[in-house]
């Protein structure tokens, strides 16, 4: 990410434009371009209305490596510059802190580019905010088989000057089909749970069989979570009815081999047959063959811990080196899951792996989590990350040097441009005997190799960081670190998670709503549904991993709130923006889950388990409207849905409340704590009741499922309950334990 320009470059270009002012890190690299950026906002179309001018709209973030590329080639290009500011209005917009207009515009860009789209994102507009025409990186000139940028600019403003109508129907079409792309397809029938089944295997079926995950625009990858969430929920289901048995994971453990050597390699082919207990148990065995490729390739950051945004080879091994918060809570949480489901220990290592790099590099002093570290350093990609062979030999030395360069597949030739991206090629076990060393031996070198390397690498240029805080993407760390501190009962990631989510309700919230945004002291933006949603599911999450009343006290408060702001009472479901937020040319409401959970998806999630807490049928029957206004969008495209199916699984499979009654003090409290936590459960709510706390009978008013739950003998105990039944009290941990795991 560039910073704000030096002294050197101010002296050129001494008077920054109107972006100046802004709390974005993006639009604040653009600050000293020539052009004369607006944000977005009336003056800016006004001034388009009263100088007859289209407008020019740039949406990108600052952790986008092509938008990096396009402002250096063009928007620093004092030629391309002046033909902006002579015959344009041009609009500057962080797509992060504005989703919603990023939402708009992306729609138009895929629907003038038959599908394609991306960042930058380049829009011409009328000046009433219409669309007529979309691309996205333009070259300063023409090349790679697309217009050159200036010569573009020229073509549209001599058509709008000369061909005015032409432009006209354009815009009127493109904001015609915005609109009527607005909405959902709505089906009374609601959604069928073995659609949840017939999803989980055909993303079985299309998981590649020797690395894992999905291709998605070629050779890409990106870190499948919401799919193996899915999946693993599936297996989990038919392993407790009974049509699949437990079996150890299929993966070798820390170091294994990783690609064609993992036994879920071979069982790949398994995928492709119709739903029965060998196709669920191919289900975890993909899963598992991802996470094993993830963990092991160059996508996974094998010194400092964290996830990239994607890989671009099938292999994983070549990123694109941007790392989003989004992406850390994600894909830590899928490792979390799995590791509770399956035991094995390098799940968990993983997911531990990711937390701990967050609260190193992305947790801000007053607790709110930055939003991305950027791919590029020094203004290449990916250059803080890779490695010549000569750089590890000169820090390790030769013996420890060669048995990391061994396990890691580094080489003098390099496995990518010239240098080497750290993977893990072969595992302990073979550089053990490669070495003719005990295979500990080898573990203790490759421990002390890594810290080396990273105390290294912590001295070069790291790459910028996009230190605004975003509400909905803080909401799902949260959420993560709440489980990661569940899971593996480490208090570090639970008082994380808890110093962020009193940031967001002390820093970010106005008159008892969330702000969007935060940076240097400033919060600004009305907070969109994403913010609600995933803010509230981050709550529940830290209730449960606290049982503190507070927290769950603000989630059913917000939830309150977004359902009186958000909610369509015509036709269900969710809006994208707030019923006071700034008129746009379309109120979208939408369902798809794309690179995070759409808001729709968490909020049905959320409904379902406060109606659970609470016995509020009413957000129960919300949940069922939500599920019937998005029913038919998700027959026609189911696998765009995978976090919405999760919801929908929850629905229809019949869950447990977990009651625990005891003093959060007391280690036999605590004991049935920790046995709540070791299980696979996805379908149920835990509550805490305390006895001895002054406000109990209050709390127990207003929480319908702790009435009548009391210590047995004097002792704590927990009560499982399901269709408003409960089970007899244990209070000894393996038997809560083996009522968990019941059927």
């Amino acid at each position: 990410m560039s910073a704000v320009h030096p002294a050197s470059a101010a002296a050129t270009q001494p008077r920054p434009n109107r972006l100046i002012d802004s709390t974005s890190p993006y639009l604040l690299q653009h600050a000293y371009n020539p052009v004369d950026w607006f944000p977005w906002g009336p003056e800016a179309f006004e001034k388009a209305r009263q100088e007859d001018k289209p407008v020019f709209l740039s949406i990108g973030y600052s952790a986008c490596h092509w938008c990096h590329v396009m402002e250096h080639e063009s928007f620093e290009n004092p030629e391309i510059a002046e033909v902006l500011n002579e015959h344009f209005v041009s609009i500057k917009v962080d797509r992060e802190e504005r989703p919603d207009l990023d939402e708009i515009y992306m729609t138009a860009t895929l629907l003038y580019n038959q599908g394609q789209g991306g960042w930058p994102m380049s829009v011409f507009l009328t000046p009433d905010q219409k669309p007529f025409f979309a691309g996205t990186y333009f070259p300063p000139a023409s090349q790679y088989g697309r217009p050159g940028f200036r010569d573009l600019l020229l073509t549209i403003n001599r058509l709008w000057r000369e061909d005015r109508e032409r432009i006209l129907e354009s815009s009127e079409s493109l904001t015609g089909a915005l609109q009527s792309l607005g909405g959902l397809d709505r089906s009374e029938a609601g959604v069928a749970r073995e659609l949840v089944s017939r999803v989980a295997d055909a993303l079985g079926m299309a998981f590649d069989d020797r690395t894992g995950g999905m291709s998605s625009g070629g050779t890409n990858k990106f870190p499948p979570s919401m799919a193996m969430s899915l999946m693993l929920r599936e297996y989990h289901r038919s392993r407790a009815a009974g049509t699949v048995s437990a079996s150890p994971s299929a993966t070798a453990g820390p170091g294994a081999p990783g690609r064609a050597s993992t036994a879920a390699a071979d069982a790949g082919v398994a995928a492709g047959i119709p739903a029965d207990s060998g196709s669920r148990q191919a289900l975890l065995e993909k899963v598992e063959l991802t996470l094993d490729c993830m963990a092991s390739g160059g996508i996974y950051d094998q010194l400092g811990g964290g996830i990239h945004r994607y890989s671009t080879d099938p292999e994983w091994l070549v990123p694109h080196f941007e790392k989003m918060l989004y992406d850390q809570a994600l894909v830590a949480g899928v490792y979390l899951e799995a590791f509770q489901l399956t035991g094995h220990p390098r799940w968990l290592a993983v997911g531990r792996d990711i937390l701990d790099y967050v609260l190193r590099d992305l947790q801000s002093p007053e607790g709110g989590f930055y939003s991305a570290r950027d791919a590029d350093s020094e203004g290449v990609e990916g250059k803080f990350y890779i490695w010549t062979k000569a750089e590890i030999m000169d820090a390790l030395g030769e013996r420890a040097g060669e048995i990391f360069c061994s396990y890691y597949d580094v080489s003098e030739a390099g496995n990518w441009e010239g240098v080497n991206i750290l993977h893990v090629e072969r595992g302990i076990q073979a550089v053990a005997r490669l070495n003719r060393l005990d295979p500990a031996e080898v573990l203790r070198i490759l421990q002390e190799s890594r810290q080396k390397l990273f105390e290294v690498r912590e001295r070069r240029v790291p790459p910028g960081l996009d230190d605004k805080v975003l509400t909905g993407w803080n909401g799902l760390m949260i959420a993560s670190l709440a489980r990661g501190g569940r899971i593996t009962g480490e208090q570090k990631y639970t008082r994380a998670a808890a110093k962020a989510a009193d940031f967001i309700l002390t820093r970010m919230t106005r008159n008892g709503r969330l702000l969007r945004a935060y940076r240097k002291g400033v919060a600004h933006t009305g907070g969109y549904l994403d913010d609600y949603a995933f803010f509230v599911e981050g709550l529940l999450e830290l209730y449960e991993a606290t049982f503190e009343p507070r927290w769950l006290d603000e989630a059913i408060r917000l939830n309150e709130a977004m359902i009186r702001h958000f909610w369509d009472e015509r036709e269900g479901a969710f809006f994208f923006t707030a019923d006071d937020a700034e008129p746009l040319l379309v109120r979208t409401k939408d369902a798809t889950d794309q690179a995070i959970p759409s808001g729709n998806s968490v909020a049905l999630l959320n409904l379902l388990r406060l109606s659970a807490i609470l016995d509020r049928d009413d957000l129960r029957e919300k949940a069922e409207q939500l599920m019937k206004a998005v029913a038919g969008s998700v027959e026609q495209s189911p696998f765009g849905f995978n976090r919405f199916l999760v919801g929908v699984d929850f629905y229809h499979d019949p869950g447990r409340e977990v009651v625990i009654v005891g003093s959060p003090g007391d280690p036999a409290t605590q004991a049935l704590i920790k046995a709540v936590n070791q299980v696979y459960d996805p379908h149920r709510v835990v509550l805490l009741s305390d006895p001895s706390a002054p406000d109990a009978a209050a709390w127990a008013e207003r929480i319908p499922l702790l009435a009548g739950k009391e210590l047995v003998d004097g002792r704590p105990a927990a009560y499982v309950c399901q269709n408003r039944t409960c089970r007899r009290p244990v209070t000894h941990p393996g038997e809560l334990v083996r009522d968990l795991q019941a059927n």
